[in-house]
């Protein structure tokens, strides 16, 4: 914890319609202009990219392993191409066997699909993860990927050790991204509203300006174990996506302000497409239930 805070000390320097079909879940809203809130299905487009989002996942535990089979009954019907991973890909032991009770195994059928996982490492993971063929960090501790065919890049950070090298190369990274989606994602939440741990606010102050100045429309965390989608934040869409094989029941606190929608009573990961413009989201949980769904517009250059 120290070595981390010392990192940070250097480095501190609507949419009218769908089209879609409604679902069971949240009864529509009127949300802020980023986010067009209602019960939306995906709509499973060609030439769109699917995309899944897990974090805090890997104990090889029950409950992983039946959020799992969710995910594989969801492909079968919804192929996400992506699984972004957020962080505490696995908890304890990192031995090769833990690399496949705890990965390999519960994700085998997507594996076998050809579906590519992008690691963030979190604050339980060892750095050596960053080697592991799976996870597809090609060794590197923070990196950045486009999307297979569409005008998508994902930034992925280190948010352990925010080192001013790292904050320099997101910084160029931004600068020189042509894409006209510009997500990023990482372990600890510049926003959130949990118990445990809550907002980490050094880590805003130094990546939120970056974020706003050079058009990122999404972010992606986990660390604290729930779901929670978050207001936007000078036109950013934030979620807490933490709960993939750890839960913190009743962890989000009601008075924050922050929550746009939570869910802290089982497990969740989120599955989202993007085409043109919009990008539709569901958040499903272990027993299949949508328990948060909307549309985000992505952000725009000012003129």
């Amino acid at each position: 914890m120290p070595r981390r805070f010392l990192a940070f000390a250097f480095a501190l320097a609507a949419l009218a319609a769908c089209g879609c079909p409604m679902l069971g879940g949240p009864a529509p809203t009127k949300g802020p202009a980023a986010v067009v809130e209602a019960a939306v299905a995906l709509p499973n487009e060609n030439g769109s990219l699917k995309f899944a989002v897990l974090g805090d996942f890997g104990t090889g535990f029950r409950p992983e392993y039946e959020l799992a089979s969710r995910m594989i009954e969801v492909h079968k019907t919804f192929p996400f191409e992506l699984v972004l991973l957020v962080g505490d890909n696995l908890y304890g032991t990192e031995r090769p066997q833990d690399f496949k009770n705890k990965f390999e195994t519960p994700y085998k059928p997507l594996l076998d699909a050809g579906v590519k996982f992008y690691g963030a490492l979190g604050n339980h993971d060892a750095r050596e993860q960053r080697f592991y063929e799976s996870f597809n960090m090609g060794g590197k501790l923070y990196y950045s990927f486009h999307a297979p065919h569409e005008p998508i890049r994902f930034f992925v950070l280190d948010s352990t050790y925010p080192v001013p090298d790292q904050i320099e190369w997101l910084k160029k990274e931004l600068e020189g991204s042509k894409e006209d989606w510009k997500i990023a994602y990482f372990h600890h939440p510049p926003y959130s509203s949990g118990g445990r741990h809550g907002s980490d606010v050094k880590l805003r102050q130094t990546l939120e300006p970056l974020f706003v100045k050079y058009n990122v429309s999404v972010v992606f965390t986990g660390h604290d174990h729930f779901y929670e989608r978050i207001k936007p934040q000078q036109g950013i869409v934030y979620f807490v996506v933490g709960s993939g094989g750890m839960l913190a029941p009743g962890d989000i606190q009601p008075n924050t302000g922050l929550t746009d929608k939570g869910f802290d009573t089982d497990r969740a990961f989120l599955v989202a497409e993007i085409k043109n413009d919009n990008m539709v989201f569901n958040a499903i949980s272990r027993t299949g239930q949508v328990v948060d769904s909307g549309i985000i517009l992505r952000r725009k250059q000012n003129p």
